[in-house]
């Protein structure tokens, strides 16, 4: 009964579409909870000279403000653990300020109302210092960090870049820059805390709840078994709850206080100064190639923000290091500290801005040359990883591309831009490749065989609207041969096994082969039953050729239900648990070069007169191993190429560089794509497997769909209009100056 790669719908669905599903702030069961309100900093930088919280004290239904002054003590971030999500977060632990909306107090009352009407009591005169929230005009303060988040040295050079450059025949030398972005899930960073004698219970909405709970043992400085973190449903996170945040300390802190349950939640507003954004970023790529299109050099320099307070760097020249082939290479990453929000991981951290400026660099290369995009890449296809000189465990991105060009009709791309007229829009066409790292972090997943039949599969690994319910489902169904409708999978709790959680596109991955290998303990245990039992028709039997199907154990002509099995030799059941390790740990990650790849074509129309960006419709083609639920992934994907969209044409925050605030904090001036903005868009998956990357040969591929698709947007305005913007988002002001004047 093959289940895996099968298009089931989400076994989860009816409990969303019914409301059944509950979320962090929904949970009831605690009894009658506080509600708490953030007051966030009014400036960017300084410190607190006066609070006074009288008045909100005095109002309705306000049962505590706690500020810096009445805050109990809290722990240090321990920088030495390699997990960033895993540290101490102290909240209120002084009056000094280090960035725009930092939490200053938190009101807690009777209701929510209440609290957020004596919030606005809360009277804070501040001492201010100077801050630096001008990124572009500090970037001679650039340093280089140690390393990219504690995996990939910060430069790496291969051969003699300069003089190979400076030697090509066709060269491109561009700065592409890139704004801070924001992950923006669906539902809001919320918490409810609730303590029971010295034990805390946390539903809080995060990707990774082992970090989440260690975090908060650290910051309250109490043992780790004595924090439950419940997250059974997560309404998006795309990488802002891989960490916890002040919400959830705050809770913890004020339930612990109050004696009684709290419930914080940020609003839309707070969420983009208390949760971190992607960098800005500003980029220089130089290619230098011969005559016929081979690079001869490539070269990808990063300077990107950070804060002072805790570095953060994004791998944004990682997968330049993989891509095409160039006997002399130069790499390098730098951090420019401004006075925000430490800055974390924003769907596909790193790939996504950076493919963003590289393949818009091989377009231009391509224009330069007067050749064809793909071609262009498919002449400096590599052999092997060019940097480390390991074999690629399976690249198959000339075949993305290929298949992608048919499918799409690239043949009828414009070959000069400007050149194709629609009525009032200029039409052009866009592509761009895909790369994205394949990772792998340590994951445990026990299931557990009931006597009647039914299987739960137990991880804290957590769901985030990927799917993980129903893949988890699937692979058990598979390898133990049952309905679907006969496993129970149980996610999101601190007492399951601990996974590495949701986040880098490794948990479908990590808790599938998790999954996997549990199954196949199960297996060997019933069919070493099956074989030892006299009474079992399937008694002696060679148990090789075993099959597991229909709830049933067949060995050539002769089968027995599991049911009947487990009766006679495991009447408590059976119990097995499946583990894969960290990819710092695997061999084959030493050995190959692990990724996923892609490729994006777009068609774009741009109005003649006002410059206005319409996308027309969208290919992406995919090559990502072993696929556990096509329509899942398919889901993924799109969502992910509707991303690259929004970095293209859409997103950015913008800075009031007089006091570190971002003037559009709100999904009403923070533009990101709505329906009419995505018209026909579409994604395929190439069959594979990839026997290097795990035992189902899978992949993640949440992330891949974001990775170049930006790029093919910004390709296609360029192919239409002839303006080449490389100041992302592309919007029509910098796009109107260049049009071609047209008659008609």
């Amino acid at each position: 009964m093959t289940m895996i790669g099968q298009p089931i719908n989400r076994v989860d669905g009816p409990l969303k579409v019914t409301g059944r599903a509950t979320y962090a702030y929904e949970q009831w069961d605690v009894g009658q909870p506080l509600y708490g309100f953030i007051v966030g900093a009014t400036i960017g930088r300084g410190r607190i000279a006066r609070i006074d919280t009288s008045r909100a004290e005095r109002s309705s239904g306000v049962r505590l403000v706690m500020t810096y002054r009445n805050a109990p003590p809290q722990g240090r971030p321990d920088t030495t653990l390699f997990s960033s999500y895993a540290r101490a977060r102290p909240t209120l632990s002084g009056p000094d300020l280090h960035h725009y909306g930092e939490p200053v107090a938190l009101v807690v009352a009777e209701t929510f109302e209440q609290a957020r009407a004596a919030a606005k009591f809360v009277k804070v005169d501040y001492a201010l210092e100077p801050g630096h929230y001008d990124f572009a005009a500090r970037q001679e303060q650039a340093y280089a960090p140690k390393n990219v988040r504690g995996l990939w040295p910060t430069d790496t050079a291969v051969g003699d870049f300069d003089s190979a450059f400076n030697a090509a025949a066709v060269k491109v030398d561009q700065h592409y820059t890139t704004p801070y972005v924001f992950s923006q899930p669906l539902e809001p960073h919320a918490c409810v805390a609730a303590w029971r004698g010295d034990e805390l219970t946390v539903y809080v909405c995060t990707q990774v709840v082992d970090a989440a709970r260690t975090a908060l043992a650290s910051t309250l400085q109490i043992d780790s078994q004595r924090v439950h973190v419940v997250s059974p449903f997560i309404g998006g996170g795309f990488g802002s709850k891989l960490g916890i945040h002040s919400e959830t300390i705050l809770a913890a802190l004020a339930a612990r206080q109050l004696k009684q349950p709290v419930k914080v939640a940020m609003t839309r507003q707070q969420i983009f100064h208390l949760v971190g954004m992607r960098p800005t970023s500003s980029q220089r790529v130089r290619l230098g190639a011969d005559r016929d299109g081979r690079l001869v050099a490539i070269a990808h320099e990063v300077n990107m923000s950070t804060s002072p307070v805790e570095e953060y760097t994004e791998q944004t020249a990682i997968t330049t290091r993989s891509l095409y082939a160039a006997p002399h290479r130069v790499t390098r990453h730098r951090l420019t500290p401004v006075d925000f929000q430490p800055a974390e991981d924003v769907r596909a951290p790193g790939e996504a801005p950076g493919l963003l400026a590289v393949e818009s660099a091989m377009d231009e290369l391509a224009d330069a040359l007067a050749m064809d995009p793909i071609e262009l890449r498919i002449r400096n296809e590599p052999t092997l990883d060019p940097e480390r000189g390991v074999p690629f465990s399976d690249r198959r991105l000339v075949e993305c591309m290929r298949e992608g060009a048919r499918r799409f009709g690239w043949e009828h791309r414009p070959t000069r831009p400007a050149s194709r007229r629609d009525g009032r829009w200029l039409v052009g066409y866009g592509m761009a490749a895909a790369i994205r790292m394949h990772f792998q972090g340590q994951t445990k997943v026990k299931v557990r065989l009931a006597p009647n039949g039914t299987a739960a599969v137990c991880t804290d690994m957590t769901d985030i609207g990927t799917g993980t319910y129903t893949i988890l489902t699937q692979v058990a169904a598979e390898r133990l041969g049952l309905p679907i409708d006969r496993v129970q999978v149980e996610l999101g709790r601190s007492g399951f096994p601990v996974s590495s959680g949701s986040g880098g596109s490794w948990g479908a991955g990590n808790s599938s082969v998790a999954t996997h290998r549990a199954c196949e303990v199960l297996r060997d245990q019933l069919r070493v039953s099956a074989r030892n039992d006299p009474r079992s028709p399937l008694h002696g039997l060679d148990p090789a050729g075993a099959v597991f199907s229909g709830g049933c154990l067949t060995i050539g002509g002769a089968s027995e239900a599991l049911t009947e099995l487990l009766a006679r030799n495991h009447p408590e059941g059976l119990e097995a648990e499946g583990e894969i390790g960290s990819m710092r740990d695997d061999p084959n990650y030493l050995a190959h070069s692990i990724h996923t790849y892609g490729a994006h074509f777009a068609e774009v129309g741009v109005d003649a007169d006002t410059g206005e960006i319409r996308l027309r419709r969208m290919l992406g083609v995919f090559s990502a191993g072993r696929i556990l639920n096509a329509k899942t992934a398919r889901s993924q994907l799109i969502g992910a190429m509707s991303w690259g969209v929004s970095a293209a044409l859409h997103e950015q925050a913008v800075v009031d560089t007089r006091s570190g605030a971002f003037v559009n904090r709100d999904l009403a001036e923070y533009l990101v794509p709505v329906h009419a903005d995505i018209p026909q868009l579409d994604a395929i998956v190439l069959d594979g497997f990839d026997d290097k990357a795990n035992v189902l040969g899978v992949k993640g591929l949440g992330e891949l769909g974001i990775c170049g698709a930006g790029a093919a947007i910004a390709n296609a305005v360029f192919n239409a209009t002839g303006v080449r913007v490389r100041d992302f988002p592309i919007t029509l002001d910098k796009v109107l100056p260049g049009l071609p004047l047209l008659d008609g």
